[in-house]
C-alpha cells in the first residue's frame, strides 16, 4: 500500500485523525453521528440547528437562482455582499472597512481560518496561541502550515483563561493569537480584562490577531466585543464570521475576512487555490440576511438562551453539574457522576445512545493530547434544535439518574 503523503499526514496528525500504526481513523462527528442514526438517538452533538432560517433569506437565494447567478462569482465576493459585510460592521461595531479592499469572501468560516493560517504562518519556527479546548480545524490547519500549536487551558466551569498562563504561551515566536469568542465548544464569552490582556501581548511581541467570531450574535448577556475595535489591535487583527449561525443556514458554507488590506490580500492569494469562489446565489441572500432589523439578531439570541436554559435545566434534573454557558450553541456538562473507574467522557458518549438516547461530544475531541486529562469527564451538548427535541432528550437524559 502507497504511504499517505506527508501534507495529509501532518493534517490529519494535527486534528488527532491517526491513530496506532498511523491508520486514519474517523473523527468523534462522524463516529457520533453514525451512533445517531443507527440507534435513533437525538442528536446532541453536532453543532447545527433543526430549523431552517429566515424566510426573506430563503427567498432572496432562489431570487438569485432564477434570476442566474448561478456562475463563478468574483474572487473577493458578489459585491452586494461585500457592501453588506462592510454596512453589518460599521452598523453593530463601528467598525470602517472598506468593501473593496478588506472584505473577501470565502467558503465558509473554515475556509477562511484555513486561508488565513496558510497566508500568514511564515515558517516551522512560527508558533500558534489558541485558548483549549477548540475547535477541531485549528489543529489541523496549524499542522499543515507547518507551524506549532501553543494551547492556552480553560478550565471548568467558567472556562476563562488565566492570564499569567497567557502571557507565558504568547512569546516572540508566537506568529498568530488565534482567539474564538464566543467559544466553540464551551460556550465562553471572554471578559474584558482577557480580550485587553490578548492585545496587549499581540503588540508587546508583534504578534498578529485572527479572530473566529461566527457566534457573533449569539451573546447571552451584553452585546459582542470584537478584538478589532480595542485600541491598537485593528491594524493587526483579520476578523472571521459566516452567515451559518446567525441565519441557521449552515449548509450554505459564507463566511468571510475583514481587516487590514495587505493581511486580506495574502488571505485570498492563498484562497483562490481552494475554492476560488462558492455559494454565487446563496451570497446575495446571506447580504440580505445581514440588513433585517435589529429585532431579528436580538431575537435569535434570546430564543437561543431559553434553549441554553431549558438544556441546562435538564441537564442539572439528571445529576450533571453544568457550565453556564454565556454564548455560542452550546452547553458544557461534567459527567463525573456517571463514569465508572477507567471510564472517560469518550466512553460515555458512545454509550449513551443505548443507555439514554441521546448523542454528546466528549471534550476531549477538541483538547490536544497533552491536555486531555484536564476535559476527561466534560460533555458538550447543542442546544440549537426545536425546543420540543431540547425537553424530549431532557426527558431520556433522566433515565440517567
Amino acid at each position: 500500500m502507497r504511504e499517505i503523503p506527508g501534507a495529509w499526514r501532518r493534517t490529519a496528525r494535527g486534528a488527532g485523525l491517526l491513530g496506532p500504526g498511523d491508520a486514519p481513523a474517523p473523527t468523534i462527528f462522524a463516529e457520533m453521528t453514525a451512533l445517531a442514526a443507527r440507534t435513533g438517538a437525538i442528536n446532541l452533538g453536532q453543532g447545527f440547528p433543526d430549523e431552517d432560517g429566515p424566510a426573506e433569506v430563503r427567498e432572496a437565494a432562489l431570487a438569485a437562482i432564477a434570476d442566474g447567478a448561478n456562475q463563478y462569482a468574483p474572487g473577493r465576493g458578489v459585491p452586494v455582499l461585500l457592501d453588506a459585510i462592510a454596512a453589518h460592521q460599521r452598523r453593530f461595531y463601528d467598525l470602517e472597512v472598506d468593501p473593496q479592499r478588506e472584505v473577501l469572501v470565502t467558503a465558509g468560516a473554515t475556509e477562511a481560518l484555513a486561508a488565513t493560517l496558510l497566508a500568514l504562518i511564515d515558517s516551522p519556527d512560527d508558533e500558534v496561541v489558541v485558548f483549549e479546548p477548540y475547535y477541531d480545524s485549528y489543529a489541523a490547519c496549524v499542522a499543515l502550515a507547518g507551524a506549532r500549536l501553543v494551547p492556552v487551558p480553560l478550565r471548568f466551569p467558567d472556562f476563562q483563561p488565566d492570564l499569567d498562563e497567557l502571557a507565558r504561551a504568547v512569546t516572540d515566536r508566537t506568529r498568530i493569537i488565534l482567539v474564538n469568542d464566543p467559544h466553540n465548544p464551551t460556550g465562553a464569552v471572554f471578559s474584558a480584562d482577557v480580550r485587553a490582556e490578548i492585545v496587549r501581548l499581540a503588540r508587546l511581541h508583534d504578534a498578529l490577531i485572527v479572530t473566529d467570531e461566527v457566534y457573533e450574535h449569539l451573546v447571552f448577556d451584553g452585546a459582542h466585543v470584537p478584538l478589532a475595535t480595542l485600541p491598537g489591535a485593528a491594524e493587526r487583527t483579520l476578523s472571521i464570521s459566516s452567515g451559518g449561525k446567525t441565519f441557521s443556514m449552515t449548509g450554505w458554507k459564507i463566511g468571510w475576512v475583514t481587516g487590514p488590506a495587505d493581511l486580506v490580500d495574502a488571505v485570498l492569494a492563498v484562497k483562490q487555490f481552494l475554492t476560488y469562489t462558492n455559494g454565487t446565489p446563496f451570497q446575495p441572500a446571506i447580504a440580505a440576511g445581514l440588513g433585517l432589523p435589529d429585532a431579528y439578531f436580538s431575537g435569535i439570541a434570546a430564543t437561543l438562551r431559553a434553549k441554553r436554559d431549558l438544556l441546562g435545566d435538564g441537564l442539572r434534573a439528571a445529576g450533571f453539574d453544568v457550565s453556564i454557558a454565556a454564548g455560542s450553541y452550546f452547553t458544557v456538562a461534567d459527567a463525573a457522576p456517571f463514569l465508572s473507574s477507567g471510564q472517560d467522557a469518550a466512553d460515555f458518549c458512545r454509550a449513551l445512545p443505548e443507555r439514554a438516547g441521546v448523542v454528546a461530544i466528549p471534550l476531549t475531541a477538541f483538547a490536544s493530547p497533552q491536555h486531555r486529562a484536564q476535559y476527561a469527564s466534560l460533555v458538550r451538548f447543542a442546544a440549537c434544535k426545536r425546543t420540543e427535541v431540547i425537553a424530549e432528550a431532557s426527558a431520556r437524559l433522566s433515565a440517567l439518574r
